[in-house]
């Protein structure tokens, strides 16, 4: 396989998190998501929840608030904030990952991480409001904000946290090695089209 690695980036509800989970299973290669978060909370003390909530979202507000306001988040590690401490913590763990494995990385902007590796495979996935707004309802149930809501915030909070740490723009594809529409694609086809790109 000439690249090893395959980091998925995605809008909420787009697929993207099945789409990268079944292509590292057909490549029989690791799989890192919630398993980022938990080499990422042994090594920053932080709550596992703390870093899943706050880990793909920019700062929004002063680190003390935010501190007294989540138990588990650290005010400030050697003189950085806590959202700046995760990113320097996150980013370490997936450059000694790719070192270790051949793997499939989801969000955490490893695609910008990475961007100077040649055997890395950057793909976004995106869908129209419409089928994602469908789709978080039937995986997630109904909640107090209207479908198109949660998706406008939780797509909002990652591209301002991409932003912030990147200086590139989230989901511009000139970011990526490949963009696809899992919603006129189909899930099986996109995994199938990673797969094939990835073995050139």
């Amino acid at each position: 396989m000439s690249k090893r690695i395959i980091t998925v980036s995605r809008q909420f509800g787009s697929g993207g998190r099945t789409i990268a989970k079944a292509v590292a299973e057909r490549l029989g290669i690791a799989y890192y998501d919630k398993e980022l978060i938990k080499k990422v909370a042994e090594k920053t003390g932080f709550s596992s929840e703390y870093i899943e909530e706050n880990g793909e979202y920019a700062p929004g507000r002063s680190i003390f608030s935010l501190a007294s306001s989540y138990i588990g988040a650290p005010r400030v590690m050697g003189g950085m904030s806590a959202y700046d401490y995760l990113w320097v913590v996150q980013r370490n763990a997936i450059l000694e990952i790719v070192e270790k494995e051949p793997c499939v990385i989801v969000g955490r902007c490893a695609d910008y991480i990475l961007k100077d590796r040649n055997d890395v495979l950057n793909v976004y996935i995106h869908a129209p409001m419409e089928a994602r707004a469908e789709r978080i309802v039937r995986l997630y149930g109904e909640s107090e904000k209207k479908p198109e809501d949660r998706l406008k915030e939780k797509d909002s909070k990652r591209a301002i946290n991409y932003k912030h740490f990147t200086g590139e723009t989230w989901g511009d594809a000139r970011n990526y090695d490949l963009c696809l529409n899992s919603e006129k694609i189909g899930i099986e086809k996109c995994v199938e089209m990673i797969i094939e790109l990835a073995k050139q």
